[in-house]
Order: structure tokens, then sequence, then C-alpha cells
């Protein structure tokens, strides 16, 4: 189906077109609570849109509200360009929606999450639902590029996993898919558990829990709590994936009805062996017990990453994939983009992990650099941005993140002043260590200070917008 977004709505990630399984009028009513008041009442439609920039035809279009926003103005517009249903809370005074059928609801939102509830529920699917501080787009891509290779496949794109994203991506989902992904974010409580009754997953991972998002829940046991509603909505006859590193195994153990499986530790039943990590990748055995063994030549650098991988494959053995299968498609992944992805620059091997941050995965990001075979004498320089979401917990995060590369031998490069800590932290332990309050400046001194042999690594939140300075320095 369509996934589209209203004009100013700040979530407007593109997908490639896809047909949902046709939705007729009454069900749209039916399933919304809604009432029908005008337009073609036998009408149907095959995709969901909330943006009038984006393909019309046939769909379903959604008049979102928002802070800045309120889609109930287009809805002519929307009309006009062939959605077949419009879902509105009012229909404005002088608009003329011709034979569109026109649904009345209380809430579009509420509306557009009880329809994929309703949907996810027509559907005979696999479904593997995953959440976590850190990592969980990379798990999708390999849970992704994992069961492509024996199912149709569905799986959340770009950052659609909220409230209005999930509901999008389940709506997106078509007749044909044999299994989806849909991963789960939240920042604040209370976020994870109606994603789930959308969802409805009997698979979950739970990748890890961190500090990402403190500022607002306080504290990990917190975190960890939101992020087990996963662990609690799976039922009987499912089965929970969690890292073995996890301090809260027992405590997922402890709430869940579905099979806890640890995943990555020494006598796991799905593990890594004979690990080796290089600029541009990682090798390892995986190890499935009960299928063999076999090499796999993970594209992507990181020992959490392989972490991720052996998530990916432990989904994939649990619904019957061979081991060969597996490895397969792990060595031929691509993240999404900004999940310390690599390439060469005139020599410099230049680490993208710009994505996002909080401080679990920075240090996870220092470790990797710390830890890569590089040729000759090359240097290794890591450039930090700031993170959000922290709080009042975000100046300790800093020093301590900045004094860990620093031991580590990293040249530590932090940008932007609210990212200072890291500098003062890292120069309590190193002379390697320079900041900037600008991207231009932070860009011209890596071109001028970095060669042929080293690497760079480059992570940030999004508001920090370290691509900036990788694209100055090493793209542009």
């Amino acid at each position: 189906m369509v996934i589209a977004q209203t004009e100013d709505h700040a979530q407007t990630e593109e997908t490639e077109d896809k047909s949902m399984k046709r939705v007729s009028v009454e069900q749209i009513v039916q399933a919304t609570r809604g009432q029908f008041l005008s337009g073609d009442r036998e009408a149907s439609a095959c995709s969901v849109a909330t943006d009038t920039r984006k393909t019309m035809q046939e769909a379903i279009f959604f008049a979102l509200l928002g802070e800045n926003f309120d889609a109930h103005g287009y809805i002519d517009k929307a009309a006009a360009q062939g959605a077949t249903v419009i879902v509105c809370q009012h229909v404005p005074e002088g608009m003329e929606l011709g034979d569109a059928a026109v649904v009345q609801v209380e809430d579009t939102l509420v509306a557009l999450q009880q329809l994929a509830k309703w949907y996810r529920g027509e559907l005979s699917i696999e479904v593997v639902g995953i959440t976590g501080s850190n990592g969980k787009t990379s798990t999708k891509d390999f849970a992704e590029a994992v069961l492509s290779a024996a199912f149709s496949v569905n799986a959340t794109k770009g950052n659609l996993n909220n409230h209005i994203g999930l509901p999008l991506t389940v709506l997106e989902t078509e007749a044909e898919d044999t299994a989806a992904i849909f991963e789960m974010g939240m920042n604040h409580a209370g976020e994870i558990a109606p994603l789930c009754e959308i969802a409805q997953p009997r698979i979950g991972i739970i990748t890890n829990i961190g500090s990402a998002h403190i500022e607002f829940m306080g504290t990990l046991e917190a975190i960890a709590d939101e992020k087990g509603e996963l662990a609690k909505a799976l039922p009987k006859g499912g089965v929970l994936f969690v890292p073995s590193t996890c301090d809260y195994v027992e405590k997922f153990r402890s709430i869940t009805a579905a099979k806890l499986v640890e995943v990555g530790g020494e006598h796991s039943s799905v593990r890594a062996e004979n690990l080796n990590m290089d600029a541009f990748g990682s090798t390892f055995d995986l190890i499935i017990d009960g299928k063999g063994a076999t090499n796999v030549m993970l594209p992507v650098v990181g020992e959490h990453m392989v972490t991720n991988a052996l998530l990916a494959a432990a989904v994939g053995s649990s619904l019957g994939m061979a081991v060969e299968q597996i490895a397969d498609a792990l060595s031929s992944v691509k993240l999404t983009s900004g999940r310390l992805r690599s390439f060469d620059c005139n020599g410099v091997r230049v680490i993208d992990d710009t994505y996002n941050a909080n401080p679990e995965s920075v240090r996870a990001a220092i470790d990797t650099l710390a830890g890569l075979n590089l040729k000759g004498d090359g240097s290794r320089f890591v450039v930090l941005g700031k993170m959000g979401e922290l709080g009042d917990h975000a100046s300790q995060a800093y020093l301590d993140l900045g004094a860990h590369a620093a031991k580590l031998g990293l040249h530590v490069v932090s940008v932007d002043d609210e990212a200072k800590e890291i500098f003062k932290g890292a120069s309590e332990y190193s002379s390697k260590v320079n900041h900037f309050s600008s991207v231009d400046q932070a860009g011209e001194w890596l071109q001028q200070h970095t060669h042929s042999g080293d690497a760079v690594l480059f992570k940030g939140s999004r508001a920090a917008a370290m691509e900036r300075v990788m694209n100055q320095a090493f793209v542009n």
C-alpha cells in the first residue's frame, strides 16, 4: 500500500507502493466504530494515506491532527486525487468531496489504530515484534534479510515504529505476505503495550535495555518495565529472544507466557564462534544447536552488530530455516543508512553510525572502532555529537564517554557546544582531543588531519546531524 503523511508531519518516510487486502466502507465503519456520512457506501480501498502529496488512488485518507497540522484542510484535495474513502472528525464547511465515502469518527488517530488492529486480525501471518533501547532497526534489517530468504516479508520502513507509523506499517501488509517484522519504539511509559495490541506478535526480540529516553523514564528499571510489555504480550506458544548479556533476562522470563531463549552466550543454542573484525565487517562461525555450523561474512562492523545478527538468526531458525540459508542472508544484508555503514575515501576508512545515539550505543561504537584491525600505523578518530533525551544524566554521560574513548587510545573529536563535556572527559586522559562548535570547523579540520590508513567513526543523535560533518570531510 502507499504510506504517506500530512504536509507538515515530521514522520515522512517513503515506502514502495504496496497493496493491502481490499477493505470496504462497511468494514471501515465497523472497525473504527465510525458513522457513514455521505458518498458511495459500496466503495472500497486498497491503500491508506495521510499525505495528499502521495498517491491517493483507491486510498483511505485519514485526516490526522497534530500540534502543528490539521489534515482536515486537505480532505477535498484527497478526494479529488482519487481517495475513495475519507475518515475524518468533521467535514469543513463548503468542501465538496464528490463520490468519496465519508466516515466520521471521534478521533482519526484512534480510528487508524483500530483499523490496523482489525486488519491484523484478518491476516494469517507470522509476526515478529522488536523493541529495545539500541539496535532495533539494525536487528529488524537483519531479520528482514533472513526471513526474506524463505518468506514474503513486510517490515517496518525507516522510523515508522510509533503510534502512527506502526499502524501504517501493519496496513501495508499484503495478502500474499507470510511474515511481518514490526519495530516498536517508545520514549514515554505506556507506549509499547498499545503497539503490541495492534501488531499481535507471536515472536519477540528485546535487543537490550539502556539509557535512551531516561530523561522521560527516570530509571533503567522503568525502561525495562516498558520494553517488557512486549514480553507480556507474547502468547503461550510464542518465543522471546533476548541477548544473554541483558541484565533483565530473568525479569522478562518471569513476565512472559512465551518461551524465553537467550542468544549469543557461550552456551546459547544460537551463538557465534571464531569472531574476527576489521574495518570492513566481521566474520564468524554461526552455530545453531541441532542444525550445525557455517561461516558468516557480515558486511557490518561491531561486535554488538553480531549480537543483533544472531537475534535475527534465532528467529529464522525458530521458523524452520536452515543454518546455511540464514548465513547466506546475513552475509548479503544491507542496513538502513547511518547504521555502521563503512566506506573508503582516499584510503580513509569512514564509518557512518550517524542515525542516532545514546550512551550505550556510543560506547559500543567506540569499542568497535578501538577493536578494528587497521593496516600499518593508521590512527582512529571518533567524532561525537550531542545525545538527546538524557536530561540531568547528560553531563556525566558525556564525561564518561569522552574518558572511555581516550583510555582506548582514540583521537576524540566533539562537535557542538552541547557535547563539549565529551572533550572535557577525554582531556583528562589524552592530549589527542579536539572540540569544534560548528560542523564546518570540524569538517575542515578532519580533511586536513586524516590520512590514508586512518579510520574515522561518526556518531550522534539525529539532532546532532553528524552526517553533515562526515559529508563535508569525506563525501562532498
